[in-house]
């Protein structure tokens, strides 16, 4: 490997190589996130579509497949969020990853156990805010990424971002990552690594079924589109049919009852009961000031995106994904997608090294 690839990001989780696989709901499960800690990079277990005990059983796995160090992603909203923590601080888990930050009391608490902190923010303010909290790095994820996203690009975002800890912890840089140029890339811009997301779904140690992997192998690079008729907030997701239908409603479906409508179609296209949607729009809502209205659609997107990644039913039309699915064309292991990562890296900063000054 090359030198410059060891990076703060290695040495303060215990990596080999500065690639983080992102904790994606339904799709980071213990086959994929053991896989990549074998390769040398930081795997992430989703736990917000899991219950506890799923959980536990699901970090058992993972720790039967590897004993390297890995991460679990969880939701600061959660009702047994402190619960979790302690089963991860009692399983010895390395990294606690957020998609929203934690609040102060909670960061305090993973630390003093000896977990590394790393939130996903998408804004320069939210950076500065967690350093403040005592987070230990975080992932910033630019416009190209997957599933909740912002709308500043990543070459703008990452940046901002870097400047605002000045160097105090390390930087994740999410969003159009796939390969060792833009690892590179990442490095130029002062990140300690790379995370991503749809390039690992996309690997075949992933437990997405086929048939969703040929579906979005077959996707271009304006395949996707981000919605907030989805869940009521901006979702990078490809385009079907289902997501065409709820973009061309316009503001019509932003009225209650049309949300309603949709609510019992997706309820009946999902076979999720009505008290578990409303016990996650309840979630959502308070977490992130959903209105009624966003929050029954909220509701419906776990178990909408839960019929194509997990039981491969691609028309009920909802999958996240990066703009990066037009330009992936393989399934690699991760061992095999780590390592070419890291030699296409190492080749593009030798070639760099020898360039002659103009």
């Amino acid at each position: 490997m090359h030198p410059r690839l060891r990076t703060p990001l290695c040495d303060l989780v215990g990596i080999d190589y500065p690639i983080v696989q992102t904790g994606m709901g339904w799709v980071a499960g213990p086959k994929l996130v053991s896989a990549t800690a074998n390769a040398g990079a930081l795997g992430i277990l989703a736990s917000a579509t899991m219950d506890f005990e799923q959980v536990r059983s699901s970090i058992a796995e993972v720790k039967s497949r590897t004993t390297r160090p890995f991460g679990v992603n969880l939701r600061a909203d959660s009702a047994d969020v402190n619960d979790r923590i302690s089963l991860m601080i009692d399983e010895g888990v390395k990294v606690a990853s957020f998609a929203q930050a934690p609040k102060p009391e909670l960061i305090a608490r993973l630390k003093e156990a000896g977990l590394v902190v790393i939130p996903s923010i998408g804004a320069k303010r939210h950076a500065e805010k967690v350093l403040e909290w005592g987070v230990d790095a975080v992932l910033v994820q630019g416009g190209e990424g997957g599933g909740h996203t912002g709308a500043v690009p990543t070459t703008i975002l990452l940046p901002q971002v870097v400047d605002a800890v000045q160097g105090r912890i390390p930087v994740i840089a999410a969003g159009g990552f796939f390969d060792g140029r833009g690892l590179v890339a990442a490095l130029a811009y002062g990140a300690s690594g790379v995370a991503m997301g749809t390039r690992f779904l996309l690997t075949s140690d992933s437990s997405v079924p086929q048939s969703v992997k040929d579906y979005y192998l077959g996707k271009g690079v304006l395949d996707t589109v981000v919605s907030t008729q989805v869940d009521g907030v901006p979702h990078r997701v490809l385009r079907t049919e289902l997501v065409d239908q709820l973009e061309g409603s316009g503001a019509k479906l932003l009225a209650l009852p049309r949300a309603a409508v949709n609510a019992l179609r997706f309820k009946k296209m999902t076979g999720t009961p009505l008290a578990a949607m409303l016990r996650e729009g309840l979630a959502m809502r308070k977490s992130m000031d959903l209105t009624w209205t966003q929050m029954i659609m909220a509701a419906n997107t776990p178990m909408l995106l839960k019929a194509s990644l997990v039981d491969g039913r691609t028309e009920s039309g909802v999958m996240a994904s990066g703009q990066v699915v037009g330009v992936i064309e393989d399934l690699p292991t991760c061992a095999e997608l780590v390592q070419r990562i890291v030699a296409e890296a190492g080749e593009v900063l030798d070639s760099l090294a020898g360039s002659p000054v103009r």
